[in-house]
């Protein structure tokens, strides 16, 4: 069956031509970080007037390779978006043919476009250009502060992170720090459940940078990381405000003495009178 697929298409591509609109209609743009769904709009309704959906086949292709077919009831993905792409077979009827692309990561950034496959002259399949669209994708930045002894939850966004690293404030060079398979150690553990990895009980040496990376390499998040005892400020403002309740009882009790000096003194009144 996957032979047959591959051979028929194999045909359309050789047989088809593309509608040359493609290279001059203005990119949408679409904006995501990594581990998010991106959804790139396509609308075939658009291009074509009526397309007959059983045997509908629609196809979405960065400039270097296809990365997602659906013909019919017949889908192909390409192998670095397996399990993560897909057109909604049951929004095509109102003309919706949107690619989702799940757990997006950096290396998805780029130009996809999508076709539609029709029946050209002499029974040649003919690929019509229907949108293009610009994905960026972008990684996940921080500033965090922590006191002595808590802990620090990082998060990993997705499955595709694949490594930690860590610069410590003073140096210049990145360390490891965890990698995907490692086992939970007394200061470092991966949530079984969630990508997180919790670093427990800090220390002013844990302080720096920390780096997720992908298995290519490419960031996923940056968190820079200062452990350090409140501040000064911080503390007198706590203390303001734990003490503004019994200010307010002050004013409250200053309040109540006010109101009955006042009785007294008109009941004194209208005695004389």
């Amino acid at each position: 069956m996957r032979t047959s697929w591959c051979y028929t298409l194999l045909c359309f591509l050789l047989g088809g031509s593309v509608d040359s609109s493609s290279s001059v209609t203005q990119l949408q743009s679409v904006i995501t970080r990594v581990g998010n769904e991106a959804v790139l709009p396509c609308s075939w309704k658009s291009r074509l007037p009526e397309v007959d959906l059983p045997t509908c086949h629609i196809q979405w292709a960065t400039p270097v390779d296809t990365v997602f077919e659906l013909r019919g009831e017949q889908k192909w993905e390409a192998e670095e978006f397996k399990g993560r792409v897909e057109v909604p077979e049951e929004r095509l009827g109102s003309g919706d043919c949107s690619l989702i692309i799940r757990d997006v990561q950096i290396g998805d950034t780029g130009r996809y476009e999508s076709f539609m496959v029709v029946d050209g002259a002499r029974s040649k399949k003919t690929r019509v250009f229907i949108q293009g669209i610009k994905l960026s994708v972008f990684d996940h930045k921080s500033l965090q502060s922590r006191a002595p002894g808590e802990d620090l939850v990082l998060d990993l966004y997705t499955r595709h992170s694949f490594r930690v690293v860590f610069q410590d404030r003073n140096s210049s060079q990145w360390s490891d720090l965890w990698m995907r398979g490692d086992e939970d150690s007394e200061r470092l553990e991966k949530n079984p459940h969630r990508e997180q990895l919790t670093m427990r009980k800090l220390t002013s040496s844990d302080e720096g940078t920390y780096k997720v990376l992908d298995e290519h390499g490419l960031a996923v998040s940056t968190v820079q990381l200062s452990v350090e005892e409140q501040s000064t400020a911080s503390r007198f403002q706590q203390n303001r405000e734990n003490q503004a309740p019994a200010g307010d009882a002050v004013r409250t009790s200053g309040s109540a003495l006010s109101v009955l000096l006042a009785v007294v003194t008109t009941i004194q009144i209208l005695h004389l009178l």
